[in-house]
C-alpha cells in the first residue's frame, strides 16, 4: 500500500512538474520576447521585469506567499501544501530557462500570443490535472467565491482587465490587445486540458426498435448500451431509452443502425468532456466473451431450477 501510494504521488509530482516546464517554455520563448503580459501575479510580475529587469520567478514566489498563508489558513494544509509545490517549482524552472527569452522565435506578435498562449494553456490544464495549482489569483478567487458568493470566473477576470489595461497604458495598445488574445488562448485550453481531451460523444435513442438497436451496437459498435425507462409526456405511453458513449468516429455506425431499424427514432448526440471506466479507461471483455459467459450462466441456473424441482 504505503509503495502505490508512493508511485501514485511520484507520479502526480512529475505530472506537475512537466506542466510546468510547457508553462515556462511559452513565457520564455513567446511571451516575454514579445513584451506581452499574462493573467495572474505572474502578469504583475511581468510588468516589474520589464521596467526592473529583476526575475520574474523570484519576483512570483514573493508576491506569491501572502496567498499562501491565505490558503493555509482559509482551505487547510493539503491545499496550501499543493499550492506551494506548484508555485515554487514553476517559479524555479521560468528563471532556470530565462535565457530562452534570446533566441527569439518569432517577431509576429500574433504568433507569439497564440503559441504562448497555447504552451501556456496545456501547462496549466497539466498542472490542474494533478489536483494542484500555482497560486495567484486563482486563491483569491477561491477565497471571494468562499465568504462573498461571487462568481470566481468574474473575480479573475476583473482582475485581468486591469492587467490588460495597464499593458496598454505602458506600451501600446498592439501589445495589449495580443495580451488580451493570449490569455483567452490560455484560459481555453487550460479548461480543456484540465476537463480531459479524451472528448468521446453520449447518445440518446428512443425507439419502439431499442431491442434489435441494442443487439446491433452491441455486436457490431462493441459498445456497452445502458436501457433506461421512460413515460412519454402526451400520452403516457411507456418508452424504452437507450444510452451509450462512443468514439467520434463510431457515431456514423450507430447513426447507421439506428436509420436501418427506426428511420424515426428520436436521437440526441452531444459532446462528452471525460469518460472513465471499462471500454475507455479500463480493459473489458468482448460482446462475443460477454454473452457466451451470460448464456453459461443462465443454463446454469436452469439445470440449478430443473434440479431442484
Amino acid at each position: 500500500m504505503l509503495r502505490n501510494e508512493f508511485a501514485k504521488q511520484a507520479k502526480r509530482y512529475l505530472q506537475i512538474t512537466l506542466g510546468a516546464l510547457i508553462v515556462c517554455l511559452g513565457f520564455n520563448l513567446f511571451i516575454i520576447p514579445a513584451h506581452l503580459l499574462t493573467g495572474g501575479l505572474s502578469g504583475i510580475a511581468l510588468i516589474i521585469y520589464y521596467l526592473t529587469d529583476l526575475p520574474v520567478g523570484m519576483q512570483n514566489i514573493v508576491y506569491n506567499l501572502p496567498i499562501l498563508y491565505l490558503a493555509y489558513r482559509v482551505f487547510g494544509r493539503l491545499y496550501a501544501w499543493d499550492t506551494v509545490v506548484g508555485t515554487v517549482v514553476l517559479s524555479i524552472i521560468l528563471d532556470a530557462t530565462h535565457f530562452m527569452v534570446d533566441w527569439n522565435v518569432t517577431q509576429d506578435g500574433m504568433l507569439n500570443a497564440i503559441f504562448g498562449g497555447v504552451m501556456a494553456g496545456i501547462g496549466f490544464g497539466i498542472i490542474f490535472r494533478a489536483n494542484a495549482n500555482t497560486g495567484g489569483l486563482d486563491v483569491l478567487g477561491a477565497v471571494a467565491k468562499k465568504f462573498y458568493s461571487l462568481d470566481m470566473g468574474t473575480c479573475i477576470f476583473v482582475m485581468n482587465f486591469v492587467i490588460v489595461m495597464a499593458s496598454a497604458w505602458m506600451f501600446n495598445m498592439d501589445e495589449a490587445l495580443y495580451t488580451l488574445v493570449s490569455i483567452y488562448v490560455t484560459a481555453e485550453l487550460t479548461n480543456r486540458v484540465a476537463a480531459g481531451l479524451n472528448r468521446e460523444k453520449s447518445i440518446f435513442i428512443v425507439s419502439p426498435a431499442a431491442e434489435q438497436i441494442c443487439q446491433e451496437i452491441m455486436e457490431n459498435v462493441h459498445r456497452g448500451v445502458t436501457y433506461l425507462e421512460g413515460k412519454g409526456g402526451f400520452a403516457r405511453e411507456h418508452k424504452e431509452v437507450l444510452f451509450i458513449v462512443v468514439r467520434l468516429t463510431q457515431v456514423s455506425r450507430v447513426k447507421a443502425i439506428v436509420d436501418h431499424y427506426d428511420p424515426q427514432a428520436f436521437m440526441i448526440v452531444s459532446d462528452t468532456s471525460e469518460v472513465s471506466g471499462k471500454g475507455f479507461t479500463l480493459a473489458c471483455e468482448t460482446y462475443q466473451d460477454a454473452r457466451a459467459r451470460w448464456l453459461e450462466e443462465q443454463e446454469r441456473q436452469k439445470e440449478i431450477e430443473s434440479g431442484q424441482l
